[in-house]
């Protein structure tokens, strides 16, 4: 195992384990503040309970993400040093405007909302929790501002051997971040949806003490995922057509698509010869793949053979093609998990309409299980949107393997240790968060005299 691989191999494990906990900030965020402003407009205190609880929890993930997401920067200047030199002037803005802007606005409004309950009139309170929820989500604009250059350069220029800013505004207004903002915030709502549904569907089961609280709770937030899981396959359909415009060869790698092909079909499932670039054995739906392209049953959607060709023409020789297997699988998982949820929220919300959601113990069990679903999706979802773009770092501008810190400057057996000390780190960090949670969320709602709602029995 080379310097390279294992470099690459570390950052895809910071940057998943780091997307396990971001979603959940996001759309947890949103979740609260509404949960707040019912509360002030109604002046129902299962509502004040319910802030409270899901608050604590927030609290829980934001803290664990954060201390994720520092590694992260960390390594851009070791492992990665050659792709910091390159897009420095261009990645360093949008990161900078994260921290001093975003991240400051949603730190400091958090201790406000932390320590602010009895010192703030309510509805005080409760637009500290929207600056909240607006921190968080501003912090993943610039963010991901800097990851559209990646994955569509624009506002540049080649000087020095260096990509150097030229137009801020074409920067922050990049067209890929317009398509991949949407989706992650979508995605985001529909997490927190689910991780909410899915924690009151087990207090609901177990007759938990205040279940008016978590029965409220699962009515909101089983609406609130639900519609997040709609806007989100809706926002990825457009998304993908842009990739089609953007990265045609991620597109030609996700449906395993080696032969140009007009009208192109779907992959619905392929085992396929990487080595040779052909199929064992695949089930395609005829010129499905032009619809989701075009929106109509025709329309070329080139093939990476072909891909492959132009490629070498415009940046000269070299492989272009990523691995096929597994941005195939993992696109799959993603778009699967997806529906799943689709499906999940929709037999929640017919329990909620019916009022049956605490007399269906299958549905509550499996809501409990599907926590995992919106999980699986991102952490596949990004898994595929980084490898599916190799060889490419910085798509059209600099080769992955050209991003890597100097030889005589990192080693392998630098990076392995690393790797190892991180991923141990990690499994630490996790045992604590999954402790955490079970604690605080399994718990159930702390009255003022320091007691759980939750029987020690079922707990």
């Amino acid at each position: 195992m080379d310097a390279l691989l294992l470099a690459r191999l570390q950052f895809g494990i910071v940057t998943v384990y780091h997307w396990f906990f971001v979603p959940v900030t996001l759309g947890l965020s949103v979740l609260i503040a509404i949960m707040e402003t019912i509360y002030v407009k109604t002046g129902d205190e299962h509502w004040k309970k319910a802030v409270k609880f899901w608050g604590k929890l927030f609290l829980i993930n934001f803290a664990i993400g954060v201390a994720t997401g520092i590694v992260q920067e960390f390594q851009f200047g070791m492992n990665w040093s050659e792709y910091s030199r390159f897009m420095g002037d261009i990645f360093g803005a949008p990161l900078a405007i994260e921290a001093l802007l975003a991240f400051y606005i949603e730190s400091v409004f958090i201790g406000i909302w932390i320590f602010g309950w009895d010192k703030l009139s309510p509805k005080a309170h409760c637009g500290v929790a929207w600056m909240v929820a607006i921190g968080s989500n501003l912090s993943a604009v610039w963010i991901l501002i800097a990851n559209s250059f990646m994955q569509q350069p624009v506002g540049y220029v080649l000087r020095n051997g260096r990509a150097e800013m030229e137009n801020f505004f074409a920067l922050a207004t990049n067209s890929h971040v317009w398509v991949q903002w949407p989706h992650v915030f979508t995605s985001a709502v529909a997490t927190a949806g689910f991780f909410v549904a899915g924690i009151a569907a087990w207090h609901m089961a177990r007759k938990s003490k205040d279940l008016e609280v978590f029965r409220k709770s699962f009515n909101l937030a089983i609406v609130y995922g639900l519609v997040g899981t709609i806007l989100v396959l809706l926002v990825g359909h457009a998304q993908a057509q842009h990739m089609m415009r953007a990265q045609p060869m991620k597109m030609a790698a996700a449906e395993a698509l080696w032969e140009t092909a007009d009208p192109a079909p779907m992959s619905l499932f392929t085992i396929c010869n990487e080595a040779e670039r052909k199929d064992v054995f695949a089930i395609k739906v005829p010129a499905l793949l032009s619809f989701l392209a075009y929106n109509r049953f025709e329309g070329e959607v080139k093939g990476i053979k072909d891909l492959q060709e132009e490629y070498v023409d415009t940046y000269g020789p070299g492989d272009y093609v990523p691995p096929v297997t597994v941005s195939y699988w993992t696109f799959r998982l993603m778009v699967g998990t997806g529906c799943a949820m689709l499906l999940l929220g929709f037999w929640g919300l017919w329990a909620v309409m019916k009022n049956k959601a605490t007399d269906s113990p299958l549905m509550l069990k499996l809501m409990f299980w599907g926590i995992s679903l919106p999980f699986v999706a991102n952490a596949t979802g990004w898994t595929f949107t980084e490898i599916a773009r190799q060889p490419w770092i910085v798509f059209g501008l600099q080769k992955t393997v050209d991003g890597l810190s100097p030889t005589g400057t990192v080693t392998a057996g630098h990076v392995l240790f690393s790797l190892v000390s991180f991923t141990l780190l990690y499994a630490v960090l996790m045992v604590v968060e999954i402790h955490l949670l079970k604690k605080y969320g399994g718990g159930g709602i702390i009255e003022e005299t320091g007691e759980s709602s939750v029987p020690t029995e079922a707990r």
